[in-house]
């Protein structure tokens, strides 16, 4: 198992080496002026996980810890820019692994002055209304390699980083009340038959569509505060369509209604963070005519970290999920499946200690521990793994080298 393990991180070294060589010689072939950029990014790891399909199902330790990227932008004009990122994933039972465009947009400037700015933000845009979502897609930029999964949940990660259609923001900056932001987005995101199956189950053959999702966000920083503050909406609708032969599931109707608060403080040595949201899926069909659920969900977590020099920065978080705030315990979930789906798939909780390095200007070297309590948070989510997911108490330690320029 050890060679084997040493076989696949060699070559996935072997592979990042080049494509960074591969970066490198393009950008160098270019005359590039300050109106073009290009950033990228390459992290590499290994995640350990003890009594879960977190990230595989046979609980050996992977090197499905990847994430390699390229973004850039071009500036046409006084109000007019143009931006994309392409990125390439591995990580296992979290998401679907491969090549996928997170952003591909124009960025217009409609209208600035001292105090206020407006922006229209079309085609793939990117997803600004929660604390990190904007920033998920770059490792380097998240506070942890596993971010709190009872709000980022990693099986909607394509879905949740952004979507096909428009946002706009307006920004104001008072020199009494402080800054505010306001952001309103609607847009759809294309579901794979693999990503279609990594939520639902493998069993589910037909197509999982997203309908429509409708976004708004507002922050708000005092005057000369080191805190934010922010609250945000999201109502989404998908719907499943069965396939006309040997499907297992009928065709269904799901609707996630969510809402948000959320505050960050960030000083010079310290930062805190908190987010809590109550969410209400609704759910028809699927399992049989006539199925029908409808309930509130709950989640939260707080999160911590120290900035003891330059270079080492140390986390702990503490999270809490609920699938429904009325049956915390799931008890009745399991009552409900006459014991075949155990009562802790109903929550799931999370205690994380992590730290970073900073080992030059641009690597970075970051470990973290999390241990969890409960299964409601696996993929899939609608038709669990009973089987490979038989542990209430499951932990995971991940590591990753990251670079980025």
């Amino acid at each position: 198992m050890l060679y084997k393990l040493k076989d696949r991180v060699v070559s996935k070294i072997s592979l990042l080496v080049v494509l960074n060589l591969l970066m490198f010689d393009a950008l160098a072939d270019q005359d590039i002026s300050h109106d073009f950029q290009v950033h990228g990014f390459i992290a590499q790891g290994l995640i350990d996980v003890d009594g879960s399909d977190f990230v595989n199902d046979s609980g050996d330790i992977s090197t499905e810890l990847t994430e390699i990227g390229l973004n850039a932008s071009y500036q046409l004009n006084s109000q007019l820019r143009i931006t994309g990122q392409v990125v390439y994933l591995e990580g296992g039972n979290r998401y679907d692994n491969g090549t996928r465009v997170d952003y591909a947009l124009i960025d217009w400037s409609a209208f600035q002055n001292e105090n206020w700015q407006v922006n229209l933000y079309l085609g793939r845009f990117k997803n600004y209304h929660w604390l990190y979502s904007g920033t998920r897609d770059v490792p380097f930029t998240r506070p942890s390699i596993i971010l709190p999964q009872s709000m980022y949940f990693d099986g909607f990660r394509d879905i949740a980083v952004g979507g096909d259609g428009g946002n706009f923001k307006v920004s104001h900056s008072s020199d009494d009340l402080g800054d505010f932001d306001f952001n309103l987005s609607s847009g759809t995101t294309n579901l794979s038959k693999e990503q279609t199956q990594l939520l639902l189950s493998e069993l589910a053959l037909g197509q999982f569509k997203q309908l429509s999702d409708v976004q708004t966000s507002f922050y708000w920083q005092p005057v000369y505060s080191s805190w934010r503050f922010g609250l945000s909406f999201l109502d989404s609708k998908f719907e499943y369509i069965a396939a006309q032969e040997g499907d297992n599931f009928l065709d269904a109707d799901l609707r996630l209604q969510r809402s948000i608060i959320n505050a960050l403080y960030e000083g010079e040595k310290w930062e805190f963070a908190v987010e809590a949201f109550q969410e209400r899926f609704i759910f028809d069909g699927f399992y049989f005519d006539g199925y029908h659920q409808d309930k509130l969900g709950l989640g939260y977590y707080a999160q911590s970290r120290y900035k003891i020099d330059n270079k080492f920065t140390l986390l702990a978080r503490y999270e809490k999920f609920y699938a429904d705030k009325n049956d915390k315990n799931g008890q009745e979930l399991e009552e409900s499946t006459g014991g075949l789906v155990p009562s802790y798939f109903g929550y799931q909780h999370d205690i994380t200690f992590g730290l970073s390095y900073d080992i030059a200007q641009t690597f970075r070297l970051q470990f973290e521990f999390h241990h969890f309590q409960g299964t409601a948070r696996l993929t899939p989510v609608v038709f669990p793994n009973l089987e490979l997911n038989d542990n209430e108490n499951w932990s995971l330690w991940a590591v990753q080298l990251m670079y980025w320029f």
